[in-house]
């Protein structure tokens, strides 16, 4: 039995962060109806990652909305909103990431939703916040990368700022999303009573840095600087840090004693006895390795620095990391399968209980999919 079977989620997100936290509560055994506008549904079955789709909606959202029931209602007709307040008096959790004061609108804020269910566990998603003059604008995740100085911890000095290859502010603020309703699960448990939770971008995005922001806070304001030379892997890490180009393939160096990884490559680096010097002169450092690793293949200083202990590991492209043996034996790929007998292969819940890992075969579903079935358990 997983541990949140029994519960039910309404979902009245869209997009990446609500969808993503809705996802892994369903993993988790809850039961997640997403609530979506009648035809078109949510909007990221518009949104689209290199164009790909399946049937009519994209892949970006059957990655995020498998395992998940569809109720198609509008929000802005009285009947359906009848309906919708009939379901939030059965669910435990309700989930939204409107702007503020869309829900004030329609009817269904936190207050709304205690009126009808004094037990229900409201979240919401915000970018900014509700108050203040960021409330209103539009929470997205480069904007929120952009703001937040994310973008100048990545990549090279010269190169300016570089934006993370992936929504990490949304991604992140729904895993911490999940942290507020697991532990409003437990506040509800103690009470009796409805929790809010309440999340937004900004605030997720800067958590993730709380490392580096904390530096700055500390270090007399001085910004982080990236290292210059190609490769460059974090701001404040000294050298030998950083991703190697070998004669063939590349390295990655993770943090290591500098003159012990020198006497495997070849290199006297004792004029960088200091360990000072490993970060004030790391470019210089780092100009040194790239020059060594560059005459052997990665396979070959593998072998060479792994029997040593050296902490490092090959780069592997995503064919590379495919055809690796832990990803049979670790069963980190599922293959789910939606109404109409199509298949899609994706990733699993990283999370096992009690040596059990969390799968589910059920793909995303289509709008209002499963409307006749809710309607017929809960709404007569």
């Amino acid at each position: 039995m997983k541990p949140l079977e029994g519960l039910i989620v309404l979902e009245f997100c869209q997009f990446l962060a609500g969808p993503s936290a809705g996802l892994k509560l369903a993993d988790l055994g809850a039961r997640v109806i997403k609530i979506e506008r009648p035809v078109k549904g949510e909007a990221c079955r518009q949104l689209s990652i290199k164009d790909l789709f399946v049937d009519d909606s994209s892949l970006l959202f059957h990655t995020i909305n498998r395992n998940k029931e569809s109720f198609a209602a509008d929000l802005k007709n009285p009947e359906d909103l009848i309906l919708v307040k009939k379901l939030i008096a059965h669910a435990d959790i309700m989930t939204h990431n409107f702007r503020p004061g869309v829900m004030d609108k329609i009817g269904l804020t936190f207050d709304d939703a205690l009126n009808i269910n004094p037990k229900i566990i409201y979240g919401t998603i915000t970018g900014y916040g509700d108050k203040g003059p960021w409330a209103n604008k539009p929470g997205q995740d480069l904007l929120l990368q952009s703001l937040s100085g994310l973008s100048w911890l990545s990549g090279q000095k010269s190169h300016g700022p570089v934006p993370f290859g992936l929504a990490v502010a949304d991604l992140m603020c729904g895993n911490h999303f999940v942290q507020g309703i697991l532990a409003a699960l437990l506040k509800r448990a103690k009470t009796g009573k409805g929790v809010l939770v309440e999340v937004s971008l900004l605030e997720s995005i800067l958590d993730v840095q709380f490392e580096a922001i904390t530096s700055y806070l500390n270090d007399g304001g001085n910004q982080p600087e990236r290292g210059d030379v190609k490769g460059s892997a974090h701001a404040f890490l000294s050298a030998p840090y950083g991703v190697y180009q070998t004669l063939e393939g590349y390295i990655s160096l993770a943090m290591g004693d500098l003159l012990f990884i020198g006497s495997f490559l070849g290199l006297d680096l004792k004029k960088y006895a200091d360990k000072h010097l490993w970060f004030s002169q790391r470019d210089e450092i780092r100009e040194l390795l790239s020059k060594r690793l560059l005459t052997q293949t990665a396979d070959y200083w593998l072998n060479v620095l792994q029997k040593e202990g050296v902490w490092c590991g090959k780069v592997l492209n995503y064919e590379e990391l495919d055809n690796e043996s832990f990803v049979k034996e670790l069963q980190l790929k599922q293959t789910v399968k939606n109404e109409a007998g199509k298949t899609l292969i994706t990733t699993r819940s990283p999370i096992q209980l009690d040596g059990e890992i969390l799968t589910s075969p059920k793909a995303a579903p289509k709008v209002g999919e499963h409307n006749l079935h809710i309607q017929e358990q809960f709404l007569n």
